[in-house]
């Protein structure tokens, strides 16, 4: 159905969640809603609107998560945005790999500077070998990124929704595609 734009008590962005979450936190009480969708919910007894934005009622200091950013899957495609480190194609996550920059048989660890985004050919060519050993070359050297995984979804532009935009500061390109 939709989404909801979750700010923090001094209306920074901080993460994006589902109409029924963005409900459940406004009956709870812990946000208020800024913006409302064009989409009801309707029951018996009640019809609402769903939120599009809230702003927590409560401040939640964001700048020691921002030390931690948890490894996964997801963060690394977010880190490499979409794109192949070995040929620069985009594709959607269901075409994309994991690849061990330095295979785990060659001493490799499982960690931000060692996984890569890769597309299933290029990690099909180059195998269990180093970049080098394969002929490859990465776009970009992997490292740990510093951004808060929970505020940073890959969102083009023309899937931003309209009552986004002046949160996220949105000129040419989304704020949710930079981090």
């Amino acid at each position: 159905m939709t989404h909801a734009l979750v700010l923090n008590a001094s209306f920074e962005p901080l993460h994006i969640v589902t109409w029924q979450r963005a409900l459940q936190l406004l009956f709870q009480g812990k946000v208020e809603v800024i913006e409302e969708s064009d989409h009801e919910v309707r029951t018996v007894r009640l019809t609402i609107k769903v939120p599009a934005v809230l702003r927590l009622l409560n401040y939640v200091p964001i700048a020691r998560k921002r030390e931690i950013v948890r490894f996964s899957r997801v963060n690394i495609f977010i880190r490499d945005q979409h794109t192949c480190q070995y040929c620069g194609d985009k594709f959607h996550r269901n075409h994309l790999t994991l690849d061990h920059v330095i295979p785990i048989v060659q001493g490799g660890k499982k960690n931000w500077e060692n996984i890569v985004t890769a597309c299933k050919p290029c990690n099909q060519t180059k195998g269990g070998r180093t970049p080098s050993q394969a002929g490859m070359q990465l776009i970009k050297k992997p490292k740990q990124p510093n951004w808060l995984p929970a505020a940073n979804l890959h969102m083009g532009i023309s899937r931003t929704p309209e009552r986004w935009k002046v949160y996220l500061k949105v000129d040419n390109k989304s704020v949710l595609d930079g981090f």
